[in-house]
């Protein structure tokens, strides 16, 4: 099959936001959080929520991006049924991720958000469900390690 600079950019398109989605969990679960424990509760909640709600808002964009550009590589390889099973497997980690993300978003987050005086505990499940999501990033990541044919 002949190079096509479009499918380079859809694939361009999808590692990017695989990269700003796991990525940006990463840093906010492992990096930042525990940075601002030198803070007081009223700052370190104040700074986690504006961190929150902008890196939420740029995975609205990355999520759908990253699931329709890997569905639209898919189909150029042929449809679901001609995919080795590791890009089956990256589909399968990618709608659970997306399917907690949902659940974080729209559950202890809005809590948070809502909240006059957010508790610590309530940041406390949040980063648990974002360490689950970076959790099957890494395996996402993973499986496209293992799918790819080196020589």
């Amino acid at each position: 099959m002949p190079h096509s600079p479009l499918w380079s950019l859809v694939l361009t398109l999808h590692i990017i936001s695989i990269a700003l989605w796991v990525g940006g969990t990463f840093y906010a679960t492992t990096i930042l959080r525990p940075s601002l424990g030198l803070l007081d509760a009223t700052q370190r909640n104040s700074i986690m929520l504006q961190t929150l709600a902008r890196f939420f808002k740029g995975l609205t964009h990355a999520i759908p991006t990253t699931l329709v550009s890997g569905w639209l590589l898919i189909l150029h390889e042929g449809g679901f049924a001609n995919v080795p099973w590791t890009v089956n497997a990256m589909q399968a980690f990618g709608l659970i991720m997306a399917g907690l993300f949902a659940r974080l978003y729209f559950g202890p987050y809005q809590k948070v958000r809502r909240a006059i005086r957010p508790q610590a505990s309530a940041f406390d499940s949040i980063r648990t469900q974002m360490l689950a999501i970076m959790a099957l990033g890494f395996l996402a990541i993973l499986s496209a390690c293992l799918g790819h044919p080196f020589m």
